[in-house]
């Protein structure tokens, strides 16, 4: 096999396309290379479908999910889609007449019999062959030249040229003659005999003449018109023209300039985001579509509409035949002959997704159903969510992935949240349907108190954040939701009697009794629970985590948490428990990569930030966890918990020879801006006074004095960083904290201590 001859492509040419980017070779003297559609397939039940504008083509529900409770840019102006989130380009309505194919006659090496696949149409003794006739062998009529030509009259419509050939046949340019010349598009039939392709494009005259959605292609009737090659009559869907660039458009002309270049990860998650609910509207309709890719979804100035909808398929009456293109096509279609499902339709939105987004070689051969590993794909190292997003929807067995579009959707949303904050830099939170929001942060001890050098505060209890963690919202049409609602008790048996008398047995009182049970430490009790749940529902994993959480068995925990991330790839909850479990086992960049993906998103959720600093902290970053810290906003409930650990994270366990200055009147500076009196504010102005009591006087004894800053102009709670001016107002710290304490013990000691950090004086 000869090699590709698209830079920097390392494939070989096979039957004309390459092995690797599915891509055929540059022509002579071609300097750019032009992206082209996978390779015509036809798998088991499958066969062909193209769309206007496209070279011809053929192209969870989880153990740990639950099914919904729902049932480049052209110039000009931008919009926002995927939910306001994204500034995307608009695409201008293009000139129809500048879609027109230049040749759109199929070159001779691809002419191929329908009926016994042998070659037709070939020339010979070097005379071209004739692109309309019949197969010499079988008398099968072929045609790779469009039938209709310019100014051809059908109905009412007068002919411009063609577009291009779609799976069914040519797709036409045509002025409505009795309609101001309003552009429509003519899609016809392959071939007047070609019983699967007619009955094909008949399901898709009935199935679009029901379907009325803003996202999807409308169409407008139906004529007939003969064949000029048989004299047969020949049906011609008349469709409204959609005159924007697809997707693939897009990222050919990207690529014009970059063979490797690819859409923004951020668009890729606005425009699977905004056609979702084309396809939760088909699924509705129960139809599934099939034959998702770039070229099959265009933009048109501020919208998107789905194309090509041949391969539409009932699945209350499923045809022949599953069309379906390769390295796009879900692989228990080609396998095992498995009828198409709304987990395959969503299996091609997570292939579209990962062509547009990276630069995926080999995805029509080596990884025909699967993705590359993570340590190729840069996309997926930055962004854990988006790889996850795209393992579940992709995922090689149906019932793991996502259940509906709906479903789907929502967790774009949130990872899109995600990638828009982090690289803007900007919190862009949301609220999840699927948790609460965080009720409680139980462990807001960052650095502890007055200890040896390097020493941090003690690791969270297991049992305490299993308890903090997010609760899953109550489903609202579970029998048992409005008994919920009202019952206040939190005792297992009571609320067991109650279900009992309302005649309920439901999911959501089971988990309810569950949550009880882990949280009075019952953990055998709450097990003997969930094992009445379905073993589908992604609730499962999650409860069960907590109960081994509870119990301190962080392994089995941390797979349990894992397997709720991956199914709920854009959820915070999953990602705060799974960084507990990882900050306990002592994996600490782990924990913060989990920790800081929630809190760059969404400052609600005050746990993922000092659960960020703790690890920060932990790996030498002090720096780090104080800036993190700090960022917790002034209307937050934890503001002043921050701020204080904030101020301890800075000063504790600092050693004698640190230049240690800045930090002490920063300290200063924030204790004072905080809003503590009494006891509270006393204990941290002893503790930062105490601090650089020992700072300086190490200075004092010959050692590192830390920038000059003891014997500068800087202040310390108003006091000279010197060890006269310290000890006074040390001393007064004591007394003064003294008044405020409860035991006479603790009394004692403090004034003891005043006693003996006051400076020796004469009087």
């Amino acid at each position: 096999m000869t090699k590709c001859n698209r830079p920097p492509c390392p494939g070989e040419i096979d039957d004309g396309y390459c092995t690797e980017c599915g891509q055929e070779p540059l022509g002579a003297g071609a300097s750019v290379p032009a992206a082209r559609a996978p390779e015509a397939h036809r798998s088991g039940r499958s066969g062909v479908s193209g769309t206007a504008g496209t070279a011809g083509s053929s192209s969870a529900r989880s153990a740990s999910g639950r099914s919904s409770r729902r049932s480049g840019s052209t110039g000009g102006t931008s919009r926002r889609l995927g939910g306001g989130l994204v500034e995307m380009p608009n695409v201008p309505r293009r000139n129809p007449e500048t879609a027109l194919a230049r040749n759109p006659v199929i070159p001779e090496e691809k002419r191929f019999c329908r009926k016994c696949d042998q070659p037709v149409g070939r020339g010979r003794g070097g005379r071209p062959g004739v692109a309309n006739g019949f197969c010499p062998r079988d008398r099968t009529p072929f045609s790779f030249a469009p039938k209709l030509q310019r100014d051809d009259v059908v109905g009412q419509y007068r002919i411009i040229g063609c577009l291009a050939r779609g799976g069914f046949g040519w797709v036409y340019l045509a002025q409505d003659t009795a309609a101001h010349n309003m552009w429509v598009v003519l899609k016809g039939l392959l071939g007047s005999d070609d019983a699967d392709s007619r009955a094909a494009a008949l399901a898709e005259q009935r199935i679009l003449t029901q379907i009325q959605h803003a996202n999807i292609v409308h169409i407008q009737t139906v004529v007939q018109h003969p064949d000029p090659l048989t004299g047969q009559d020949e049906t011609y869907l008349v469709m409204e023209y959609v005159g924007g660039l697809s997707l693939m458009d897009r990222l050919k002309s990207m690529r014009e300039s970059d063979p490797k270049a690819v859409l923004p990860v951020e668009q890729v998650l606005a425009y699977a985001i905004d056609i979702l609910p084309a396809f939760g509207y088909l699924h509705q309709q129960n139809l599934v579509y099939c034959d998702f890719k770039p070229d099959n979804v265009i933009q048109t100035e501020d919208q998107l509409k789905l194309i090509d909808l041949g391969a539409v398929t009932d699945l209350a009456r499923p045809g022949k035949f599953t069309y379906g293109t390769v390295g796009y096509q879900a692989p228990e279609i080609e396998t095992v002959r498995a009828e198409p499902s709304v987990e395959s339709d969503l299996f091609t939105i997570g292939r579209t997704m990962a062509v547009l987004s990276f630069y995926f070689a080999g995805y029509t051969r080596k990884y025909k159903a699967a993705l590359p590993p993570a340590s190729e794909v840069p996309l997926f190292t930055e962004f854990e969510s988006y790889h996850r997003l795209l393992l579940r929807a992709t995922h090689p067995d149906p019932d793991q992935r996502f259940a509906s579009a709906a479903d789907m959707a929502e967790q774009c949303v949130a990872v899109l949240r995600e990638v828009v904050a982090i690289r803007s830099g900007e919190p862009r939170p949301g609220v999840s349907g699927l948790f609460g929001p965080e009720t409680r942060v139980v462990h807001a001890e960052v650095a502890a108190r007055n200890t040896e050098p390097g020493l941090l505060a003690p690791a969270p209890d297991p049992a305490v954040i299993a308890g903090a963690l997010p609760v899953p919202r109550v489903d609202a049409a579970d029998p048992a939701a409005n008994l919920l609602a009202t019952v206040a008790t939190t005792d297992p048996d009571e609320l067991l009697s109650a279900l009992t008398a309302a005649g309920i047995s439901s999911p959501e009182g089971t988990l309810r009794l569950v949550r009880m049970c882990i949280e009075q430490g019952d953990v055998v009790r709450a097990r003997a629970f969930l094992a009445d749940l379905d073993a589908d529902d992604w609730r499962l994993p999650w409860f069960e985590g907590l109960a081994a959480l509870s119990e301190h068995d962080l392994t089995r925990a941390h797979e349990c948490f894992d397997g709720v991330r991956g199914a709920l790839p854009g959820e915070p909850a999953p990602r705060i428990a799974l960084g507990a479990c990882r900050e306990l086992m002592g994996r600490h960049d782990e924990a913060a990569a989990e920790y800081r993906g929630v809190w760059a998103t969404d400052r609600a959720y005050v746990a993922a930030a000092f659960g960020l600093a703790r690890c920060q902290l932990a790996t030498g970053d002090r720096a780090g966890a104080v800036r993190t810290l700090e960022t917790v906003p002034d209307t937050s409930a934890n503001h002043v918990a921050a701020q204080t650990a904030a101020l301890r994270t800075r000063i504790s366990g600092r050693g004698a020879g640190e230049a240690l200055g800045p930090d002490l009147t920063a300290a200063s500076d924030r204790l004072g801006a905080l809003r503590l009196e009494g006891e509270a504010h006393d204990r941290l102005a002893v503790e930062l006074l105490e601090t650089a009591l020992e700072w300086v006087k190490a200075g004092a004894k010959g050692g590192n004095s830390g920038t000059g800053d003891a014997g500068g102009t800087a202040r310390v709670l108003g006091s000279e960083l010197k060890e006269k001016p310290l000890r006074f107002a040390l001393e007064k710290c004591y007394r003064d904290l003294a008044r405020h304490v409860t035991t006479h013990a603790e009394r004692i000691a403090l004034v003891d201590r005043a006693n003996e950090v006051r400076p020796w004086t004469w009087v």
